[in-house]
């Protein structure tokens, strides 16, 4: 159960306000502490699904299955490892504690982002990122932030732009069509977002150049006669 101190009684002799002040924050560093041994096994269980959907840029499309299909059962971990996160400290004090797992929370985001792209070639809706991870976006209580959803988002880029290059390789000459097209939506409803954050905005920013990449690929999959006439 997640740690609370009651306020101290009024009035107090000086040494006693000081003992409660010691006392809080004795709680907050075991508080964080918890935290941060929860955010370590998270980050372990998103090193270990990133380590298995590397495996899809030595394979061809039709060879996906049994990776991504391990790969979504591995969520489970980080279904519970956010679960552990959340019992670590009241509800209200959410965003006095975020910003220790807001990292790794933006990299689950960004994996389930990339399962959901190879297994159906679409962007990832909130409600399928809540069904992988169990948390919901912008909720009360424990959520995921929209900004850390934006910046898993903004990792997609350079991940797919690396995947054209490889299914390119592996002859699998239809998925840089289909990974160009999705960045180019996916670039367009991100510019629609009057982006504040700089952070996010330079994360933004950044992937013209990775969308750059994709389209150079398909353009030399054109001028080398390897794409149909009538693709676009």
């Amino acid at each position: 159960p997640a740690l609370q101190l009651s306020p101290p009684p009024y009035p107090m002799a000086a040494h006693n306000i000081f003992q409660w002040f010691q006392e809080a924050a004795d709680a907050d560093s075991e508080i964080r502490e918890k935290i941060r041994t929860e955010v370590r096994e998270l980050e372990n269980c998103n090193r270990n699904i990133e380590s298995v959907l590397q495996q899809c840029h030595a394979r061809r499309k039709s060879e996906f299955g049994a990776v991504l299909s391990e790969a979504r059962g591995m969520f489970g971990r980080v279904r519970d490892q956010l679960g552990a996160i959340k019992g670590c400290f009241p509800p209200e004090e959410f965003y006095k504690y975020h910003n220790q797992w807001r990292n790794a929370a933006q990299q689950s985001c960004f994996l389930a982002s990339l399962l959901v792209f190879l297994e159906a070639g679409t962007l990832i809706t909130t409600e399928q990122l809540e069904q992988l991870i169990g948390v919901p976006v912008r909720d009360q209580g424990f959520h995921i932030e929209v900004e850390d959803f934006l910046h898993g988002l903004c990792s997609l880029p350079q991940e797919l732009a690396r995947l054209a290059t490889n299914s390119v390789t592996q002859g699998d000459y239809d998925v840089p069509l289909v990974i160009n097209r999705f960045l180019s939506d996916l670039y367009c409803g991100l510019r629609m977002l009057n982006l504040k954050n700089d952070a996010l905005r330079k994360r933004f920013d950044g992937t013209k150049y990775e969308i750059k990449k994709v389209e150079g690929v398909v353009y030399d999959m054109r001028i080398r006669n390897l794409l149909p006439p009538a693709a676009p």
